[in-house]
């Protein structure tokens, strides 16, 4: 019975340390999509920069301004705050850490600075990623 238990504690101790690791195939993939969402923003494309959040009610984006919920609503939400080209500026992320939550999940942290013409802007972001039969999207933004 010991053995039995001992055999038990190490496969749900090796599957929990297995669960907290990220491909490098992984990473990659959600680097690629945010570089993407950079090259969108680049040239003023709001809504393929959206291409790389969920496409859920239960998206959740978080800024300065309170919490929006829905894909559409944050949509509509960059949209108001960058209504033309020169309001979007240049954008460009800088990736300061990736951890897996789980294997299917993994929080991104970084900087995000905005050049603009009339004063430049920037912050930081947590992201939450998730692993969505096969694609890589992110279901919580909250950026200051």
């Amino acid at each position: 019975m010991k053995r039995v238990l001992i055999c038990c504690c190490f496969i749900l101790i090796s599957w929990s340390m297995d669960a907290q690791n990220l491909s490098k195939k992984d990473i990659a993939a959600m680097h690629e999509i945010m570089a993407k969402q950079q090259e969108c923003w680049n040239t003023g494309d709001i809504d393929c920069f959206m291409e790389g959040y969920w496409k859920s009610e239960e998206l959740r984006f978080m800024g300065k301004s309170g919490v929006t919920r829905g894909w559409k609503q944050t949509l509509e939400r960059y949209k108001k705050g960058y209504p033309d080209r020169k309001a979007m500026g240049k954008l460009k992320f800088d990736i300061v850490s990736v951890e897996a939550l789980s294997r299917k999940k993994a929080l991104i942290v970084g900087k995000w600075h905005l050049t603009i013409e009339y004063g430049d802007k920037e912050g930081y972001f947590s992201l939450i990623w998730e692993k969505q039969e096969g694609k890589w999207v992110n279901v919580l933004d909250h950026s200051s």
